[in-house]
């Protein structure tokens, strides 16, 4: 592929979430903030191309996964009124089947193809599968971290809000209340992803957000949450009780350590 068919991607991507927009501004809300994030991700994975050298044709087929990673939000939110996959559906498997039904990717060469859906399938999974080839795993990679920059960037805006009112959609409808899960403070404890079926409270979804900095790939993905702050702005929303402390300070260890490392790609 090249920057004439990312150029007509961006076009039928638009004219695609247009068809969501209504005249319901709470619906219209969500609409924009799922395009607005789409946007960023395409920014991010660009920032990160660059970082990494990719060469022209992989940045075209990299941002190509991030322009379409929630193209399947739009039909869920339509469909269900969620962004929650648990009592919904998979957002990424709706997504791949939206763009098999509109033929998106037909103008893409089939090993193109297979990379893009790859991309897209695994961007939202809890662990990438051992059994992938290395380049469709690179990009699943690089998707992965970008989609964090901003989906951080997103919750850390809500967080700081001073008029903000509670949006059950955008926190899965958790109830902000003080206490936090045992299981979630456990894998945060032992640096593991914590797993989103353990969540119990915006405060146990504050501490997997936390807990995400395990699940980096790239070094200037980590360095980009260390300028930016990403883990302590987090961490000042949540209750500054003696553990909570202890699990972010073990956060921002371990990104201390990956950026102190040798330098590596992933």
């Amino acid at each position: 592929m090249n920057r004439d068919d990312l150029a007509k991607f961006k076009k039928w991507f638009a004219d695609y979430v247009d068809g969501y927009y209504t005249d319901d501004p709470a619906r219209n809300h969500m609409i924009r903030l799922k395009q607005e994030h789409t946007g960023q991700v395409c920014k991010e994975i660009n920032m990160l191309g660059q970082a990494v050298q990719l060469v022209a044709q992989d940045m075209f087929l990299a941002e190509t996964m991030a322009l379409f990673h929630d193209i399947g939000r739009f039909e869920q939110y339509a469909a269900y009124g969620t962004f929650k996959d648990t009592i919904s559906e998979n957002h990424a498997e709706l997504g791949l089947h939206e763009l098999a039904r509109h033929e998106v990717l037909s103008i893409c060469s089939e090993a193109e193809q297979l990379l893009i859906t790859k991309g897209i399938r695994y961007h939202n999974v809890r662990t990438l599968p051992e059994y992938e080839d290395q380049r469709s795993l690179f990009f699943a990679r690089l998707l992965r971290d970008a989609d964090k920059l901003d989906i951080w960037r997103v919750f850390i805006d809500y967080y700081e809000r001073e008029d903000k009112e509670q949006d059950s959609t955008i926190v899965l409808g958790l109830p902000n209340k003080e206490t936090c899960s045992p299981n979630v403070i456990d894998m945060l404890r032992r640096k593991k992803i914590g797993d989103a079926r353990d969540m119990a409270t915006l405060n146990d979804y504050k501490l997997v957000q936390i807990s995400w900095v395990f699940d980096l790939n790239f070094r200037p993905t980590i360095r980009a949450v260390h300028e930016r702050g990403y883990v302590e702005r987090i961490a000042a929303a949540l209750p500054q009780t003696r553990e909570i402390q202890e699990l972010v300070a073990i956060a921002q260890g371990y990104i201390d350590e990956q950026l102190a490392g040798p330098d590596h790609a992933y």
